[in-house]
């Protein structure tokens, strides 16, 4: 079943959060999205330590959609370098393993039948 996979991201708003959301499950590049925030982290950058409020999103995608979904989060992210991790679905009922994989079908690559709304 490792052919599905959690991604996870962050943002510093809410707003920003949101817009990752919305365009990435728009391009089928993730199934859907949840937004978990906000929550407070704490890190090293640039050789310092620090902590802040972050806005976590957890993305369900396929493994073969996992580069797209990557480089579109690289361009569209308001870091230079974000935190993506993506981790393996190493279990799952089949009904949210079905509808991850027929919702990050390429758009014009869909059968015509219509895909049942999961949860995300």
């Amino acid at each position: 079943m490792a052919d599905f996979l959690q991604v996870s991201t962050a943002t510093p708003t809410r707003d920003q959060a949101v817009d990752l959301a919305r365009t990435v499950v728009a391009e089928r590049l993730a199934a859907g999205a949840q937004i978990v925030g906000p929550v407070t982290s704490a890190f090293w950058h640039d050789g310092e330590f620090g902590t802040g409020e972050e806005w976590q999103l957890l993305l369900k995608t396929t493994r073969a959609r996992y580069p797209e979904l990557e480089a579109h989060l690289l361009k569209h992210h308001p870091w230079q370098n974000p935190e993506i991790a993506a981790v393996a679905i190493e279990a799952g009922s089949k009904g949210c393993l079905d509808w991850i994989a027929a919702n990050t079908t390429p758009a014009g690559n869909q059968s015509r039948s219509p895909s049942r709304r999961m949860p995300p």
